[in-house]
């Protein structure tokens, strides 16, 4: 190839963090040792300087000898990520179609990314004895920040708190650090960023006797330590963390380290609690709650061996591990283990692929699986587990459904579920009002001429949020003041819906006296705010909670006995294939919550349309029949997981701008496109305007996965090289889960 140069010395292969699908080739620094793959170096790229990590060496290159450029310096003395890692990194970048430079960057922590040590020293802020001894209230009388700022650390004592801490706990706070500086009530200092100690005081805490199936459940897991893919099939409340403890006091106990994923920060303060007092071990944790320090302590951690339990949310999958046993990936139906923005990755499915690189079992938990993860069971690749009973003798909760044409709702509820809530409130239990829009209303109407408040950036309704007098987009987030008259007619206007804010208004009204506690995204933004909410409602501090998805989540409450479902028709006409399998997972899961102790539990569903035949399938069979007869749907109608999806996204101020890309994209995949293929589209998102764009997507569809792979393969740097890419953001997102 005349393109090729044969070079005398070796080249660096090296990933840096830009949009193009390629590694780059370096000469390597004049001085020092070669950088080995896994290292982080610094490189010129254009103008500027980039962090780089190296991926391998080689010795030809595509540019021509003159034109090779050295690498500046090498940061990493020896690597921070091994081969092992460096080949999860490969296969994501090939399996999802995504520049590895982008995936190198999402599988590092942000203080790594910015090319700063593995042990970086960090600012310290501490109060002084002159500090201690300053009179705070008479310093709060004529500063109050700075009272605060004072309060703050002499509660922390002589080891003060991380400069990054405090700003998330103060985020101005040195404007009023500067007096107490200059007074000497506070200096700062240096310090090496602590390490992880996981060592606790005291013993483990014993669990609970298994009953048969969990015991038939934990020798399957134990049968083999090495690869294996474990579906845990557990009805709400059937033990299935039960199991998965013991398995992980097995694999602990040879000195190996257990990665457990859970889908959502709100539900790591639970688990980890749960977790800490069996295995009487402080888990290294990773989540989108930590300062960046505090992340690369854990992630630091995780690579040295020094934690043996390791928990984080999905981006935890990447995290390094110096002796990998096992992988947990909790709630696997959970549709936030699919990174939507960027890299779109299944933190699940890497899970799975993880594990069988390192030769590990991986076990996934749910009470309602995905139909991939139950036909890859059904073909015998994946290992069935079934958890039919719930543990510790409760019974399942009774399902009753509500006909809100002939008993009309108020402000949400109707009078059949508010006589349940005085009930089960009259019998000390507690209930839960579930409705998945937060907000007061979805929309602002005008009676008048009909006109409804939209969204001037998105082709979406406006959200009432009373309490702040405002019109939010749930979408781009714009947010405007609280219409009193139509901006077309002038006539008064009115909320119409409902969402969680206006249900606790009616059930405030409804049920004066007692506690009503509402958990959605608006009420849980405070720092702390969700797990003092989860704590309190557990507790039983609250009679009534509200809210939205986030309560769904794996929680034990021990005195719910009472589910409402309001607005239960929002699935049932879904123009999604996955309709009717999130519409049952989330019926199941809310439900579940229900009679988890000793008393029976009741599940009230507020539906409209009480004829429609999926009511009668999943009252009458559960999940386990709404998910056979969807499989079946599927399999008729080749959708996944008989089938394998790619959408490409492309979003542009201009509308033709957008569809114009994806008709080159079409043009190009036509081309390539045999029997298997089938192509749909372009054509208009359902939100065909969001935060100012106009978006449009193509769908490429086939019977075989190779033949998608090998066509995106051939795509994706076409499209990164065609001059109609500069003027659209665009995505490709394999085995998407949101296409409608």
């Amino acid at each position: 190839m005349s393109d090729i140069s044969i070079n005398t010395g070796p080249l660096l292969r090296v990933a840096v963090n830009v949009p193009l699908s390629r590694e780059f080739d370096y000469l390597p620094p004049r001085d020092g040792a070669m950088p080995e793959p896994g290292c982080r170096v610094l490189v010129p790229f254009g103008r500027r300087q980039q962090v780089g990590v190296v991926l391998g060496h080689g010795s030809e290159s595509s540019l021509p000898a003159g034109k090779l450029r050295r690498c500046d310096a090498v940061i990493d003395a020896s690597p921070i990520l091994s081969a092992n890692d460096l080949r999860l990194i490969r296969f994501t970048s090939h399996y999802y179609h995504h520049p590895v430079g982008e995936v190198v960057a999402a599988a590092l922590p942000a203080v790594l990314r910015q090319g700063k040590p593995l042990h970086p020293s960090v600012e310290v802020v501490a109060v002084s004895d002159a500090g201690e001894s300053a009179d705070i209230d008479q310093i709060a009388r004529r500063a109050p920040r700075q009272a605060e700022l004072l309060e703050i650390l002499v509660d922390a004592g002589g080891n003060g708190i991380e400069a990054e801490r405090l700003t998330e706990e103060l985020p101005n706070w040195r404007r009023a650090a500067k007096p107490l500086f200059g007074k000497g009530y506070l200096y700062r200092f240096e310090s090496r960023s602590a390490d992880l100690d996981e060592n606790l005081q005291g013993t483990a805490e014993k669990g609970p006797a298994l009953n048969d199936d969990q015991q038939r459940a934990l020798s399957t897991l134990r049968s083999d330590d090495g690869f294996g893919a474990y579906l845990i099939d557990g009805v709400t409340g059937s033990g299935k963390t039960e199991v998965y403890l013991q398995r992980m006091q097995d694999i602990i106990g040879q000195g190996k380290q257990v990665l457990v994923l859970a889908p959502e920060i709100g539900l790591t303060p639970q688990l980890v609690a749960r977790l800490t007092k069996r295995l009487n071990i402080q888990p290294a944790l990773l989540h989108s709650g930590l300062t960046d320090i505090e992340r690369l302590a854990a992630w630091r951690a995780a690579r040295s061996g020094a934690a043996r339990l390791v928990v984080g949310t999905r981006s935890a999958v990447f995290t390094p591990l110096k002796n990998p046993g096992m992988i947990i990936v909790d709630e696997e139906h959970d549709h936030s283990f699919k990174q939507q923005e960027g890299l779109r990755y299944s933190a699940r499915d890497l899970a799975i692929v993880r594990a069988k690189h390192l030769d590990i079992p991986v076990v996934l938990g749910s009470a309602t699986p995905t139909l991939e993860m139950l036909q890859h069971c059904r073909g015998g690749n994946y290992t069935h587990i079934r958890l039919p009973v719930r543990a510790g003798g409760a019974s399942a909760p009774s399902i009753r459904l509500i006909d809100t044409v002939r008993t009309p709702a108020t402000d949400g509820i109707s009078e059949p579920l508010a006589e349940a809530i005085n009930k089960h409130l009259d019998a000390d239990g507690q209930a839960l009002i579930f409705l998945n829009r937060r907000g007061f209303a979805p929309t602002l109407i005008c009676a008048s001429c009909g006109h409804v408040a939209g969204c001037e950036r998105c082709d979406s309704r406006l959200t009432v949020h009373a309490r702040r007098q405002e019109l939010r987009c749930h979408h781009c987030g714009a947010t405007r003041r609280l219409d009193a008259q139509c901006s077309e007619c002038g006539e008064p206007v009115k909320p119409l819906g409902e969402g969680t804010q206006r249900l606790e208004d009616g059930l405030r009204q409804r049920f004066p006296g007692h506690v009503i506690t509402r958990i959605d995204s608006d009420s849980t933004q405070r720092k702390g705010a969700m797990g003092e909410a989860l704590q309190s409602a557990t507790r039983g501090d609250s009679d009534i909670l509200v809210g939205t998805q986030m309560l769904s989540k794996g929680h034990h409450f021990p005195k719910l006995t009472l589910v409402g479902v309001v607005n239960a028709d929002q699935g049932l006409f879904g123009t999604d294939f996955r309709s009717s399998e999130r519409m049952a997972q989330s019926i199941v899961q809310v439900a579940g919550r229900a009679g988890r102790e000793s008393r029976p539990g009741e599940v009230l569903i507020q539906t409209a349309f009480p004829d429609n035949p999926f009511w009668a399938t999943l009252i009458e069979g559960g999940y386990r029949k709404v998910s056979d007869a969807a499989l079946a749907e599927r399999e008729l109608t080749r959708w996944p997981p008989f089938t394998r999806l790619a959408l490409i996204r492309s979003a542009a101020h201009h509308h033709g701008d957008a569809l114009g890309f994806l008709e080159t994209a079409k043009r190009f995949a036509a081309g390539k496109a045999g029997e298997t293929l089938r192509i749909l589209g372009p054509v208009d998102a359902p939100m065909a305007r969001k935060a100012g764009r106009f978006r449009a997507q193509l769908l490429l569809q086939s019977s075989d996965r190779q033949t998608l792979h090998s066509l995106l393969r051939e795509l994706r740097p076409a499209l990164e090289q065609d001059p109609a890419a500069r003027k659209v953001r665009w995505s490709i997102d394999v085995d998407p889960i949101e296409l409608f």
